[in-house]
């Protein structure tokens, strides 16, 4: 059994919290993307010219980025977890809460953007999966 088991109320109580926290996250996880895909872009364009210059300084700013980015998210997602959430999909800003529903336990499903709790799913199931309260 949970430590804790989460209310419809007490998550939509932390989803101005929730909207604050993912809002940074989702941010930075697209931030970092772009950083990294600057980066594999670069290696390819070296790769297909057999060699070339590398411009070190816009590699290293976009590694420093990538960092950045990365302590962000990890931050962010450590107070989704204080929160009591287990963040799931950080491009969609999924967050679930473990619940109990009818004697099971299931997930409360919180998805940015969304102001109350109207879904849940099974422990073995995911987003696609989600059934109105």
């Amino acid at each position: 059994m949970a430590e804790r088991y989460f209310t419809p109320a007490e998550v939509e109580a932390l989803i101005p919290r929730l909207t604050q926290i993912m809002e940074q996250v989702m941010a930075a996880h697209v931030e970092a993307g772009e950083a990294r895909d600057r980066i594999q872009a670069e290696q390819q364009r070296i790769a297909v010219a057999g060699g070339g210059v590398l411009d070190r300084a816009a590699w290293q700013g976009s590694k420093a980025r990538i960092e950045r980015m990365t302590r962000e998210i990890q931050n962010g997602v450590e107070k989704i977890v204080k929160l009591g959430g287990v963040p799931k999909d950080l491009g969609l800003g999924l967050v679930d809460f473990l619940h109990l529903r009818e004697g099971r336990e299931v997930n409360l499903c919180w998805k940015h953007g969304e102001r109350e709790i109207r879904h849940w799913h099974g422990l073995d199931e995911g987003y696609t999966a989600r059934k109105p309260l």
